[in-house]
């Protein structure tokens, strides 16, 4: 300090040179006025939903990612939060959910792994009018491709350690809003609550961030070579991709996003055995639960990341035993879709 409580830094938890700076720019690329940088998604997550007061009621979107659903059901609930999960692809389901004490609606657009899309606007009207606040979980997207608060939401969340910072070797969570006072509370729960990155990971986030929106570019296109090729394939019973015509929300995803992102699901033809050998005998897709990096990775979501879900939830939401999902990375299209091609053959000729 230059003199006794003279200072710009004071303790490196608080704020410090790195997070300050990819913080800058998390808020530039959101279209925000304020941003913060935590330990990870679950950190963002568990430190926006800490500025609710107990007895507070939250809607979220049904198709959620399994870590926000747990700690949704299994945790908020001992400070009195208590949640209801509603598909809200339907706005006028939102409408129908909202309670006297409720105070947030947590949405995410494209829902992971069944990418279900919300419309963010409507939602969003629908919310404020009962005088709701709105997050948008937008790890599938980035704010390369979309950007919530432009489109009515008051704080937009992300996983960096996905596509943000892009090279799977960060694990951080960030967030962004345009609201003074609910800024004010988030900055001082960071604080207090201290699940913060640290400086070098500050520093390598903003170095993914300068390539963000060349692997944007790259990732959607592979994802869409991909999702075509698996259409088209006989041994495929379903593909879900929002850059497909067949996406029975492809028209708002054309409305709402700049791109369709990197991230394809489809259900292989056979069961869960099928798709078990599918994983195993790729060789460009590692098989691996996280996503967003510049290396192609493949995960069977009804053992992995949704696992902690019933099986009569993941009935409800899609999440069959053949569903799997698929994060595209940058390398060479053709191998990419030569590796699925090979994989698939295998797998299913053993059924």
């Amino acid at each position: 300090q230059r003199a006794v409580g003279d200072f710009v830094y004071e303790y490196s938890r608080s704020a410090n040179p790195n997070r300050t700076n990819l913080e800058t720019a998390v808020a530039a690329l959101e279209h925000a006025k304020h941003g913060f940088a935590f330990a990870s998604g679950s950190a963002t997550t568990a430190t926006v939903l800490s500025a609710l007061a107990p007895g507070s009621h939250v809607i979220s979107v049904n198709d959620v990612y399994g870590g926000t659903h747990r700690y949704l059901n299994k945790v908020a609930g001992s400070m009195g939060i208590t949640t209801t999960f509603v598909d809200l692809a339907d706005v006028g389901n939102l409408r129908d959910a909202v309670r006297a004490d409720t105070r947030v609606v947590w949405i995410e657009t494209p829902t992971n792994p069944t990418l279900r899309l919300v419309d963010i606007a409507a939602a969003a009207a629908v919310a404020h009018e009962a005088g709701l606040y709105v997050v948008v979980d937008n790890t599938f997207l980035s704010p390369y491709f979309q950007t919530p608060l432009d489109l009515g939401a008051d704080v937009v969340v992300e996983s960096a350690t996905k596509y943000l910072n892009g090279h799977s070797d960060v694990i951080m969570g960030v967030a962004a809003t345009n609201d003074d006072a609910l800024a004010g509370k988030l900055r001082f729960l960071q604080n207090s609550l201290g699940a913060v990155p640290s400086p070098f990971d500050c520093y390598q986030a903003q170095r993914g961030l300068k390539t963000l929106h060349l692997r944007m570019r790259a990732h959607a296109a592979n994802a869409q070579r991909v999702a075509e090729f698996l259409e088209a394939s006989p041994l495929v019973d379903s593909v879900i991709y929002p850059g497909l015509a067949s996406h029975p929300q492809h028209k708002l995803a054309q409305r709402q996003m700049r791109g369709f992102g990197g991230m394809v699901s489809f259900r292989i033809r056979g069961d869960g055995t099928t798709a078990d050998r599918f994983l195993q005998r790729t060789r460009l897709f590692t098989l691996a639960e996280s996503l967003g990096g510049v290396e192609s990775l493949g995960e069977l979501p009804a053992r992995m990341t949704h696992a902690g879900l019933a099986p009569e939830e993941r009935h409800e939401l899609g999440i069959s035993d053949n569903l799997i999902r698929l994060s595209v990375g940058i390398e060479d299209a053709d191998d990419l879709v030569a590796d699925v091609a090979q994989a698939l053959e295998s797998a299913v000729a053993e059924i």
